[in-house]
């Protein structure tokens, strides 16, 4: 929900927005059977304004310019993408455009909907009436008190940040099958101008996965059990035999084959648009840890695992026990030459560290001792080839000199302890070399060395690095620091709380998808593991 007040020279207005829950729904059951309706109100505050409306519904990316025919006290959009409005005011339609010009004095108010429907359904469809707009609005704002009231157990002292990324984390769920998205835009790019413009809109089991940890924390959330299930039921059960994809359309789609939409200049004339993201063909090797470690972590609520996700879960953590020496692309989705990235290292590593400490609730699929030994053969692999002697830190990849911001995950994962000596010189290796400006960049763009992603141009500075790092130090007992550096990533957030992937420090402004999960993510793990730093130093 968004309110707005907009100020003029003859008086005030107050906008409401609102994506409409279905009609008295409440708590865990928010976001079933969705209308797919959006709401508007309008409402005079003092004076008298002159407001004007336009709707101009391009479906398809902008291709198609539909038949709008007016209809009573609205309109009806015809085609593949069946939309109808319904507005407060008198309206025109003019080259499939919808208009009004109105004028609200003090207490006076005008409602709209637009409502869509799949094109497949009997009945047409019919929006809330332009009367009842602001009852509707009322209502699903009660929703989501409700949602928050039953969720809401975070208590420290950044408890409205934290209460703001829940709600951003619950919004990027598709609660009919669980899926998480990481987050809702596509192409906007992470360089104004630039190529590095990605459609975000599917559900990683990376971001996820990070998605249901941050919950864990924030908002005790009920979500996990349909999220392991939208997993299982998406990878057909199995983690081998090619079976399980790093990412998955919301229905638990697997073609999400990448294309450009040339007619479409792009945010900022930043070009390429896309839809879709090739990235569902890599290896990822890191998502077997990241999985299994929110199944470990919501064991308990879970309860007695299912049969299949039993069977599922020892499949993860027997593919990444066969699969840790392969090459990949990578945490960061490189489109370079695959390498032997040492965080995929260390999250097989976790894979098999969280399956071990699961087994006695895998029933027969369980195997502790292959998955411990494995486990120790992943860790002496990546303190040995993952360690530069160059840089006095662990690297990008293996037999490398590269910096990468995911060598942070070591000690949040439980790899080494942020205090262990090669760790700490890694943390301030990052925190020196690998920043602008004090935030964390994910790797240096620049050259054609083995740090290459195969990409042009730079980006920003990633936020959920930059909360990593804000985590490293808490553990490593360096409180003040990491508050410092805390507050200055969150306060990036825009007036309405909101994170996007990145932050270019030069301008302030905000670069690529918005809202990110990752970026809240980041802000709700970091505040706790302040907390938790915060409680050991007494």
């Amino acid at each position: 929900m968004l309110e707005t007040t907009f100020t003029t020279d003859s008086g005030s207005v107050r906008v409401l927005d609102a994506m409409a829950f279905a009609a008295g729904q409440r708590r865990h059951d928010l976001g079933f059977d969705s209308p797919h309706e959006l709401l508007r109100s309008v409402e005079g505050v003092a004076g008298t304004v002159e407001l004007s409306m336009e709707l101009s519904p391009r479906p398809e990316y902008g291709l198609v310019r539909p038949l709008f025919r007016r209809e009573g006290k609205g309109g009806h959009v015809f085609g593949a993408t069946p939309m109808a409005v319904r507005a407060g005011v008198p309206v025109e339609i003019d080259d499939a455009t919808m208009r009004a010009s109105f004028s609200l004095g003090s207490g006076e108010r005008a409602g709209f909907s637009l409502r869509f429907a799949p094109p497949d359904t009997r009945r047409p469809p019919l929006p809330t009436a332009a009367e009842r707009v602001a009852e509707r609005i009322g209502d699903t704002a009660e929703a989501w008190r409700s949602w928050e009231a039953e969720h809401d157990i975070y208590e420290g002292p950044h408890r409205e940040l934290v209460r703001m990324s829940t709600r951003v984390l619950k919004g990027l769920t598709y609660r009919p099958t669980g899926a998480i998205v990481a987050a809702p835009t596509t192409s906007l790019p992470e360089t104004v101008g630039g190529e590095r413009n990605w459609d975000y809109r599917f559900s990683w089991i990376r971001d996820s996965s990070l998605t249901i940890e941050a919950l864990y924390i924030g908002a005790c959330s009920d979500e996990a059990a349909e999220f392991v299930s939208f997993m299982t039921s998406s990878a057909g059960g199995r983690a081998g035999e090619g079976s399980l994809q790093i990412m998955y359309g919301i229905g638990g789609e697997h073609d999400l084959s990448e294309r450009e939409l040339p007619h479409l200049s792009g945010w900022r004339e930043s070009r390429p648009v896309r839809v879709g993201n090739g990235a569902w063909g890599q290896t990822q090797l890191d998502v077997y840890g990241e999985l299994l470690n929110s199944i470990h972590l919501y064991r308990d609520r879970l309860r007695e695992l299912h049969p299949e996700i039993q069977a599922f879960a020892a499949d993860l953590a027997d593919t990444a026990a066969r699969r840790w020496m392969e090459r990949g692309a990578g945490m960061w989705e490189m489109r370079g030459e695959p390498s032997h990235h040492v965080s995929s290292k260390v999250l097989c590593w976790t894979a098999l560290d969280r399956a071990v400490k699961l087994a006695p609730r895998l029933g027969e699929h369980a195997r502790p001792e292959q998955w411990s030994a494995e486990r120790e053969r992943i860790r002496d692999a990546v303190l040995t080839r993952g360690w530069s002697e160059q840089r006095q830190a662990y690297a990008q990849s293996f037999d490398s000199d590269e910096l990468d911001a995911a060598a942070l995950l070591m000690p949040l994962v439980g790899f080494l302890p942020a205090t262990d000596p090669r760790m700490r010189s890694t943390i301030e290796a990052i925190a020196r070399d690998l920043t602008e400006d004090g935030l964390v960049l994910r790797y240096r763009t620049e050259g054609d060395g083995p740090g290459a992603d195969g990409l042009s141009g730079e980006e920003g500075t990633f936020v959920i690095c930059s909360f990593w790092l804000v985590s490293c130090l808490a553990k490593a007992g360096e409180v003040e620091r990491a508050e410092v550096l805390f507050d200055r990533v969150a306060g990036y957030a825009n007036e309405l709380g909101l994170l996007a992937e990145e932050i270019d420090t030069a301008s302030g402004e905000m670069l690529g998808n918005f809202p990110q999960a990752f970026s809240h993510i980041g802000l709700i793990t970091s505040a706790w593991e302040l907390d938790q730093a915060r409680a050991r130093a007494g």
